[in-house]
């Protein structure tokens, strides 16, 4: 099929209809609709990791494959969402050794945009799937359209997991210098979503 359409990572966001899941909104760049997906909180953290340049204390498993990769000089070209079936999304990584051969290796279609934010390498569909799934989503929806800031919807997203019950943020009332602890404490305990939320409140503050 010839008929690719890019895609752009334009919003992720806690899902209201699966506990534990997030929502990833792929839009296409030259049209208005967009593409919602159902990924796992994992898969949301590594994604978000890697959109707001966060270094973990220790490598994730995108993370680890990135490095195997660049040892071996293979590059991941291109992600294609190639397929769709009862609502699964199937997903390709087009890949190239350091010889020019050219791969194609079958991935979740998570973990394909999990590594396509790390190769830097876009990412595809066809208008069939586009056709069938793709929505157009209204300023006044839960998921943002494809114009929305993605750093406020993955802060949005962490904001929704980790739940705003208390009056009191226990953030907010922490020195400067207490902060900067406690997200090196948060790195090192590898809790990247804490620490997703201290580095907004930090932010915040300049």
């Amino acid at each position: 099929m010839e008929d690719k359409i890019r895609l752009e990572i334009s919003g992720l966001s806690y899902s209201q209809a699966q506990t534990g899941a997030y929502a990833l909104v792929l839009s296409e760049t030259e049209g208005n609709r967009s593409l919602p997906i159902i990924i796992g909180s994992f898969e949301a953290q590594a994604i978000a990791i890697e959109l707001e340049s966060m270094k973990p204390s220790r490598p994730l498993t995108h993370d680890v494959f990135k490095t195997f990769a660049d040892e071996f000089k293979i590059d991941i070209k291109e992600v294609i969402i190639y397929n769709l079936k009862e609502g699964v999304f199937f997903a390709r990584l087009i890949c190239m050794d350091k010889h020019g051969q050219v791969s194609e290796i079958d991935a979740r279609t998570s973990d394909a945009i999990a590594l396509s934010v790390r190769f830097k390498c876009p990412v595809y569909t066809h208008e069939f799937i586009l056709k069938d799934a793709g929505v157009i989503i209204d300023e006044d929806a839960e998921i943002r359209p494809a114009h929305s800031n993605v750093e406020q919807d993955i802060a949005d997203a962490m904001d929704d997991t980790e739940g705003e019950t208390s009056p009191s943020n226990p953030i907010k009332s922490k020195t400067a210098k207490q902060l900067e602890e406690m997200l090196q404490d948060a790195l090192l305990k590898e809790d990247y979503e804490f620490a997703s939320k201290i580095r907004d409140e930090i932010d915040r503050r300049k």
